[in-house]
């Protein structure tokens, strides 16, 4: 890939989930957005249970019309996670697409001055079978530059701590004690 000077991005697409997963990925593109004075769009994808083969026998106008309506949602519910609603100091074209997610943001980072921003998926050996599939086609099949925004250090330290409810506790814990907040240590 050709090196892309940062001068020369228009729009950063991040790809959306609707997880609390992709909110350090939404976060991290509008800060290149805002850095650049480019646009931002957060795209989220959706595709009806058992995918476009099974809704192709049996469509349903009007659950796909709801389908839509709850992803739209979701973007917004993203949004108001990430920054309180739609960020004020950057350009925002929110993007709702039926379709599979990779090739949905492949598509929608095709011009020239695109930057798509991901989140890696799921790190283990698991998580290496079951999830990072959006990634890795975007990784493989994206005409222009891609940032993949690994995890957080706080998820990555959940998922070191079993069961999860130690590492809540642990880990609220322990950022209260930093903080100074809680000299006591109890929560």
């Amino acid at each position: 890939m050709s090196a892309i000077h940062m001068s020369a991005i228009s729009r950063v697409i991040a790809g959306v989930s609707g997880s609390p997963r992709c909110l350090p990925t939404l976060r991290y593109a509008a800060a290149l957005a805002r850095g650049h004075h480019a646009v931002l769009v957060p795209v989220l994808t959706w595709v009806p249970p058992g995918g476009e083969l099974a809704d192709g026998s049996c469509p349903c106008r009007y659950l796909n019309e709801e389908r839509e309506r709850a992803a739209r949602e979701r973007l917004r519910d993203a949004l108001a996670a990430a920054f309180g609603g739609e960020p004020g100091d950057v350009t925002t074209e929110p993007v709702v697409i039926r379709g599979e997610p990779g090739r949905v943001l492949v598509h929608v980072a095709s011009r020239a001055g695109d930057l798509l921003v991901i989140g890696t998926g799921r790190h283990g050996r698991l998580g290496r079978m079951a999830g990072g599939k959006v990634s890795r086609y975007c990784l493989a099949h994206a005409a222009g530059p891609v940032l993949a925004v690994p995890p957080s250090a706080l998820e990555i330290h959940s998922r070191r701590s079993l069961p999860g409810w130690v590492f809540w506790h642990r880990g609220l814990q322990e950022l209260t004690e930093a903080a100074g907040s809680n000299p006591g240590g109890r929560l």
